[in-house]
Parts: C-alpha cells; structure tokens; sequence
C-alpha cells in the first residue's frame, strides 16, 4: 500500500512538473515569437537604453518587452539605495517615464541585481557591447547580473530573428 502510494505520488509529481516546463516553453515561445515581430520598430539598441538611464541611477538591468501591446524597452536603475524602473523611448532614446520600485517580485528583483551590481567592475553596457560585437548579426534584448559562484556576470539574451540565444559576460 505504502508502495503504490509512493508511485502515485512520484508520477502526479512528474506529470506536474512537465506539464509546468510545457506552460513556461509555450509561454516563453510566444513571448520570443511577438518580441521578434515588434522589435524591428525600435531604433534604440540595449546599450543605448542602459546609457539613456543612468541619469536616474546606475543601470542594474535591461531589457525589451512588450507591455499592453506595445513593444517597450525597461531598464532597472538604482541610485541611493532607491530603485526604479526607466521607461526609455525605443525610438529616440529619451526617457518616457521613471517609477519607483517598492515592492513586490521587481522589488526583490531590483534589490538581487543591485547586490550583484555593487561587485561589478564592468557597467552592463560594456559587457552587451562586447556579447554584440562577438555575434555580428545578432541584437541584444536584455541583460541581467547574476552571480557564478563569487562572481558577477551578465546573462545577455540576443536575438537574431526568431532565433535567441543567452551569452555569459564576465563583470569583474
């Protein structure tokens, strides 16, 4: 009894599991799907967006999304212990808006990517500049630090059409 308890368990377990990895593949192929349709539109590089917001405070993250529709290009700044979320123009460069972020899941994200960022030696733009120069054809969608090990590093995501791909970029 106790047995076949075990197996039940253990195959609702994996039959969960898959089918949460089947919902989060499909997902993230529609994002990357829509994403690669709209991209086109933006004149803007990541780069371009990193250095366009660090008036607001030291760049932590970045990355294009499509938020209500419309293709947006959001960057995580930090300054004074004080995070935000910059809106930057995709088209022009300029700043559309600056919200404070206070809470919930972008909270605890800000403050993660702004522990690694206090450890980084090298800006986010640096190391997308160099992950684009290495992959010719290839344009940077977002980038955010993280730690190997001890070390700071930058996950870029590029993508080439449809295609995507994520690159490691040292930050020390």
């Amino acid at each position: 009894m106790n047995r076949r308890i075990v197996v039940l368990a253990a195959a609702t377990v994996a039959a969960l599991s898959y089918a949460g990895w089947v919902a989060w593949a499909e997902e993230e192929t529609t994002d990357t799907t829509a994403l690669a349709k709209v991209l086109p539109q933006a004149s803007v590089t990541l780069e371009q967006g990193l250095r366009a917001a660090e008036p607001q405070g030291k760049p932590t993250s970045a990355k294009y999304e499509i938020e209500d529709g419309k293709l947006q290009l959001s960057v995580y700044t930090v300054s004074r212990e004080q995070y935000s979320e910059v809106i930057v123009d995709h088209r022009s460069g300029a700043i559309d808006s600056s919200e404070a972020i206070t809470s919930g899941d972008d909270f605890k994200a800000a403050t993660a990517q702004g522990a690694v960022m206090l450890k980084a030696k090298t800006p986010l733009d640096a190391a997308v500049s160099h992950a684009v120069q290495a992959n010719s054809g290839w344009r940077a969608v977002s980038v955010t630090p993280a730690l190997d090990g001890e070390h700071p590093v930058a996950i870029v995501v590029l993508m080439n059409g449809a295609e995507v791909k994520k690159l490691t970029e040292k930050l020390d």
